[in-house]
């Protein structure tokens, strides 16, 4: 027991960092919603989440303490403005779309357009010249950090291995001095940090975009990088484990797919579970957090409102705020959180798109 209460604490702490304190004994690995995922021994329980789908998509839960943080002038730590619901405005969408293509949210997916175009996105290509040769993910499966390395990589069509790390015994990452994930392994090269990891990723594939002179563009494509780092990966937990049968839905489906032993996974699927429906009250309270799936819709909302009209964030094809956000949506997509999301946002035509365009997944089966 003692070594599931390592895990526990691991997916505790904030900004993608996980680990935690407090009591009980479960797998936390993803909980933190600071910037890399990492495991530790104290006491709160949060299990971790991992997920491969049928087409090596990776979307789990993810597991972390998403903080929501706003200003008193009503505008995010980005300064991205912020709707204020006290519940969550299901009836001002159905308002809003009955004219046009509803998003709906099916039982079993989560489903992302009744009426999905069938356009084929063209890629930005890379120089046969600048593509890594072995390129090693070292990940948590429901990490909304390593989703988003993901996110980039299948879009550039870069093939990658996975080494899922147990968030237990962390053996697969012994090797390294940094012990959290995403790990990015580039030709012997270690990357850490999923923003870094993206950073130097881009300046490597198209160096001739100079890091002095960043175009306007490019500074709104920042901003919402930031936002989604700040703000959108901290509103995820409350969602996810909202209720007792939403906390189980997660943890069965992290359990499922993570790389844990018998014993573990039965342990961190029903204490997980539990713990964490408490820990999400306690998140709620932390970031006043009135109505979690309103934060969620008004976050959604707020990110269709950015793209003011356009097929992507970037134009005619996604920029990287645009992959930065279907990463960290990727994990919530099939649980409860993402269904209700897509059937009450405008999110759903946006997050087809994005399939269309990143594709499918790059990652080298085994």
């Amino acid at each position: 027991m003692r070594r599931i209460q390592g895990v526990a604490s691991h997916l505790l702490r904030g900004r993608g960092t996980c680990s935690g304190s407090g009591g009980l004994v479960v797998p936390t690995t993803l909980l933190k919603a600071e910037e890399g995922c990492f495991a530790s021994s104290t006491a709160i329980p949060v299990v971790q989440q991992h997920n491969n789908n049928n087409n090596n998509r990776l979307l789990l839960p993810q597991v972390s303490l998403y903080h929501h943080s706003s200003s008193s002038n009503g505008s995010s730590s980005d300064g991205v403005p912020l709707r204020r619901w006290s519940s969550p405005p299901s009836s001002l969408y159905a308002a809003r779309y009955t004219g046009g293509a509803a998003s709906v949210g099916f039982a079993g997916a989560v489903s992302f357009s009744v009426a999905a175009s069938s356009s084929v996105y063209a890629k930005e290509p890379i120089s046969p010249d600048f593509l890594p040769k072995d390129v090693i993910l070292y990940q948590y499966e429901a990490c909304p950090f390593c989703n988003k390395v993901k996110a980039f990589l299948d879009y550039y069509d870069i093939p990658y291995k996975v080494v899922e790390v147990n968030p237990i015994s962390k053996k697969e990452i012994k090797w390294s001095d940094y012990k959290k994930v995403p790990i990015l392994m580039v030709d012997g090269q270690q990357m850490v940090d999923s923003s870094e990891i993206i950073d130097k990723l881009g300046h490597k594939f198209h160096p001739e975009k100079s890091v002095d002179s960043v175009p306007t563009d490019d500074n709104e494509e920042n901003k919402w990088r930031k936002w989604v780092d700040n703000h959108l990966v901290h509103i995820l937990s409350p969602n996810i484990y909202r209720t007792t049968s939403e906390a189980l839905e997660s943890f069965d489906y992290i359990t499922s797919h993570g790389n844990f032993s018998f014993v573990e996974r039965i342990t961190a699927k029903y204490a997980g579970a539990a713990a964490m429906y408490f820990v999400s009250k306690n998140l709620k309270k932390k970031y006043n957090i009135t109505d979690e799936r309103a934060a969620l819709y008004e976050a959604a909302e707020t990110w269709v409102d950015a793209l003011d009209g356009r097929e992507f964030l970037g134009g005619s094809r996604p920029n990287l705020g645009d992959l930065a956000v279907f990463g960290v949506l990727r994990p919530i997509r099939y649980l409860r959180s993402g269904r209700d999301m897509v059937e009450h946002t405008r999110i759903g035509e946006w997050y087809t798109r994005m399939e269309k365009a990143v594709g499918e997944s790059s990652r080298m089966k085994p």
